[in-house]
């Protein structure tokens, strides 16, 4: 079926839209990036521009062809990965967004998630969504719009209002407008959709008043779902792969058999374990979810949230100027034996898995007068370490699964010391692949796989190469103590912002 020899893949993320072209080999040819604005009109609340998004995206994609100095022509497919659940509402006719998209990270709806609470919903969203009520997801954002918003209330009478995530508002914008779709894993994020019946779901649809015909068209995560107008690259090129950013890396690495997991060090903390053709139920604060969907055969994965994990190292050098390079936290970090004490919470909008507390805040613990910037910068990367190994430890329970690795990728896994801290804690082997790319080689692999590039599971298999394998070195009394101070640091962080 395929023509052309590569695939490029728009990785669209929460602080910049990247664009990378991968061979058959699935090794990197060129890049595109261009960071965009974040938005805080007041404390809790994250927006976007979705005009931002698109304009960014865009010149992610030629930048990176432009690059590679290949002809659009050899292009085979474009995948597209995506922050999830930030929330875009457009005009379906004229493509105009209504309002700025609502970021995952966003807080104002806890209201209306107390509410559903309140109304007994906790149970019902659970077995049927896999989630669990809280305004990371996107259903609760769309009510906010729909009362909030004049403009979308005005295109919903007029029947053209369009809810949909990022994968969809860029879909649409390729195709210039001719097609109005998402993929399974990120209708899965919405709170909204049935990932056992894999349609969306009345009873929901209905308690947070969002009309089905405002919401696109469910696909897998691999198929042919329009064509990127030609304006764009200069040739019309097949959309074909699609996945939001977790489950795309969770593909990306590779994770193909049951009990495989991925930790992604992006914004957040992001672990996902392939639980195969059987979605697992949690009790505990993780989240079923799917991991993807091939040939309408969906494979589950259990997923944990950390919402702050690279965003933390972001706050050290743009809010406290402690540093000017991710770099430079960890050559700080290594100059002090531990952290004096010190215990970064990084709650910044509140804390995911396994707590879901919606009012913690970030808390800096444990300060002395011999404190050091060298002492923050350890704690800080700590954390991120730290708030894993609960991720992790509780996805082993849920599963009965214990890891025996945990293969890593995003950008703070190029920190060696926090991949060694890792290692450390969960007492397992971390390994971090060549192509730290993984999100952005999920999407590929996925639309590359629907057009014959490559044929199968295993032969993507084939495409992981190991880069590094950080071993565990760590007295056992030390990563106790270690994990004591974590907890009661989480515990004094929590419920802060609480009305």
């Amino acid at each position: 079926m395929q023509t052309g020899k590569y695939i490029l893949a728009v990785d669209q993320g929460t602080t910049s839209s990247r664009a990378v072209l991968f061979d058959a080999l699935g090794s990197v040819v060129a890049m595109g990036q261009k960071e965009f604005r974040q938005i805080y009109p007041q404390p809790g609340f994250v927006e976007h521009d979705p005009a931002e998004i698109l304009e960014t995206t865009l010149f992610a994609m030629r930048q990176a062809v432009g690059a590679a100095k290949i002809s659009p022509k050899d292009i085979a497919a474009i995948g597209i990965t995506n922050q999830r659940e930030t929330t875009v509402a457009w005009d379906r006719e004229t493509g105009e967004p209504a309002c700025n998209a609502i970021v995952w990270q966003c807080r104002r709806t806890a209201p209306e998630c107390e509410r559903l609470k309140a109304a007994g919903l906790e149970e019902h969203i659970r077995e049927t969504t896999g989630l669990i009520i809280d305004p990371y997801f996107s259903g609760t954002k769309m009510k906010w719009i729909l009362e909030n918003v004049p403009k979308a209330r005005e295109l919903l009478h007029r029947h053209r209002l369009c809810f949909g995530t990022v994968d969809s508002w860029l879909v649409y914008s390729l195709t210039g407008g001719r097609s109005f779709v998402t993929d399974v894993t990120n209708a899965s994020r919405t709170m909204l959709f049935d990932i056992h019946r894999l349609d969306w779901d009345e009873t929901l649809l209905h308690e947070l008043g969002v009309p089905v015909e405002t919401l696109p068209k469910v696909v897998s995560c691999g198929e042919i779902v329009g064509l990127c107008a030609k304006e764009i690259l200069g040739e019309e090129i097949p959309i074909a792969g699609m996945a939001g950013d977790q489950h795309a890396a969770l593909f990306g690495q590779c994770c193909h058999e049951t009990g495989m997991a991925k930790n992604t060090y992006g914004t957040g903390c992001f672990v996902l374990m392939n639980t195969g053709e059987t979605p697992v139920a949690s009790r505990n604060g993780l989240i079923t979810t799917i991991g993807w969907m091939l040939d309408g055969k969906p494979t589950y994965a259990l997923e944990g949230s950390a919402f702050n994990a690279g965003s933390a190292i972001q706050w050290l050098r743009d809010e406290l100027e402690l540093i000017r390079t991710p770099q430079e936290a960890d050559r700080l970090a290594e100059t002090v034996e531990d952290s004096g004490g010190v215990t970064f919470v990084p709650a910044f909008t509140g804390l995911g898995a396994p707590y879901w507390d919606m009012y913690a805040r970030g808390a800096l613990l444990g300060l002395t007068r011999g404190a050091k910037r060298a002492h923050v910068c350890r704690a800080v990367l700590e954390s991120i370490a730290l708030e894993s190994w609960d991720l992790v430890r509780l996805m082993e329970r849920e599963s009965g699964v214990a890891l025996s690795e945990l293969r890593v990728d995003g950008g703070a896994s190029r920190s060696r010391f926090l991949m060694q801290t890792q290692a450390d804690l969960l007492d397992c082997r971390v390994r971090r692949p060549q192509c730290l790319e993984t999100t952005a080689l999920g999407a590929a692999m996925l639309a590359g796989l629907t057009v014959g590039l490559w044929q199968d599971l295993a032969a993507l298999s084939g495409l992981w190469r190991l880069d590094t394998e950080f071993s565990p070195d760590y007295p056992a009394h030390r990563r106790e103590a270690d994990l004591a101070r974590w907890h009661e640091a989480v515990a004094r962080a929590g419920g802060w912002a609480k009305p």
